[in-house]
Parts: C-alpha cells; structure tokens; sequence
C-alpha cells in the first residue's frame, strides 16, 4: 500500500484518465443500452417510444429521456477524461493544489461506484472502483508531495 502512494499523483491521475476512457468507452458502445431484445423488451420500448407528455413546453418520451440522459452520461465521462488528464499535468508541478480536486472526483466516482453497485452490473462497477481507488492514492500522494517536484 504504501509503495502505491509513493507513486507521483500525476500518473495516478493518469491512470484514473485512461480508466475512466475505458468507461466512457463501454458506456458509450452500448448505445442504446437496451440489452435485452426480447418480444417482452422491445413492447416496453415502443411503449417508452409511443408515451409523449408535454415538458417545459416541449414534447417528449420516456424514450427521449432514456437516450438524452444515457448520452449525457457519455458526454460527463468524456470531460472527466479530459479533466483527469488536466489534473495529471497540474499535479506534476503543484501536487498539493490539485488536492481538493481530486478529493471532489473522488468522491463524485465512490458516489458512481455505489450507484453502480445498487442499480448496473459488473463491468462499470468494477471501472469506477478502479477510478475511485487511483483517485484516493492520488490524494494521499498529493499531500504528501512538495510543490515543485516533477
């Protein structure tokens, strides 16, 4: 353990980067997270389809919020990719800035991980755990680096 938080928060940060891309990946190449094609299914869908109710003067299906929320999911994983990979360079030169913003997406990824647990599956629980465990030992590096040290 302590040979993980000896490691530089930077390439924590990296690794939690290249994680998070992985599921970005898998969440977005389910598009459009319908795993199940049976006849029961594909009725529950063309009913979610059919349902239209008017919503802040626009309207929508329980189908439409399906979608917009699954590709809003992908589009949040895409900027906490990028944000990561930010952070990672930030903390190359200023480790115990980068603190506070690392314990923010660590909490925001343990929060991902126990909401995956309760209502998805194996795949995104495991990723976001992997997240979530980079992203403390990036924490607990970042304090305990000097500012300055590359």
């Amino acid at each position: 353990m302590k040979a993980i938080a000896a490691v530089k928060p930077s390439t924590l940060l990296r690794v939690a980067s290249i994680i998070t891309l992985a599921l970005f990946a898998g969440h977005s190449s389910g598009f459009p997270w319908t795993p199940d094609r049976s006849a029961g299914s594909d009725s529950l869908i063309g009913q979610m389809k059919s349902l239209h109710f008017d919503v802040m003067g626009f309207s929508r299906s329980y189908w439409d919020f399906y979608v917009g929320f699954g590709l809003t999911i992908s589009v949040l994983l895409l900027l906490a990719v990028i944000i990561l990979w930010k952070l990672a360079s930030d903390a190359k030169t200023t480790p115990r800035r980068t603190r506070p913003f690392i314990g923010m997406l660590l909490a925001a990824f343990t929060a991902i991980a126990i909401l995956d647990w309760v209502y998805f599956f194996t795949a995104p629980l495991v990723l976001s755990i992997a997240i979530a465990v980079s992203l403390a030992f990036a924490w607990l590096s970042a304090g305990k680096a000097a500012d300055g040290e590359r």
